[in-house]
């Protein structure tokens, strides 16, 4: 391990920015953007997910977006359940970011839709910090 690498610096760094976007994500919801919340939402669980990979692997993370790629590398086990809850978050990080997705994606978010998948964010999120 490099000898400016401060694990538990980084890991908190991951963590709190992470809570950052939590509360980013809420706010978004109540103004109802839903798209944008659950774009936010991906970037709550990428972030705690990366914090993860630092206090198992004592290195920097990968610089990748998908969820499950991330765990993988983080060498984190999953039970399909549990995949299939991260491929679908990671959607949204490629839905709302990319115009030839984002009308479709519009009309998926509806308010039924964003609460139903904030309430399992919300869930994964404490699964991770559980294991932080």
């Amino acid at each position: 391990m490099d000898k400016g690498f401060d694990r538990d610096h980084i890991v908190n760094y991951w963590i709190e920015a992470s809570d950052k976007d939590f509360k980013t994500m809420l706010d978004l919801y109540q103004t109802q953007n839903n798209n944008w919340a659950l774009f936010m939402g991906h970037l709550v669980i990428e972030k705690l997910l990366k914090a993860l990979y630092v206090k198992s692997k004592g290195e920097f993370p990968p610089m990748i977006h998908d969820l499950r790629r991330i765990c993988e590398s983080a060498e984190i086990d999953l039970d399909v359940s549990q995949q299939t809850l991260l491929d679908s978050i990671s959607r949204f990080n490629i839905k709302a970011r990319y115009d030839d997705y984002k009308q479709s994606f519009y009309q998926l978010c509806t308010d039924s839709f964003t609460a139903e998948w904030l309430e399992k964010i919300k869930d994964c999120r404490l699964w991770i910090k559980a294991m932080l």
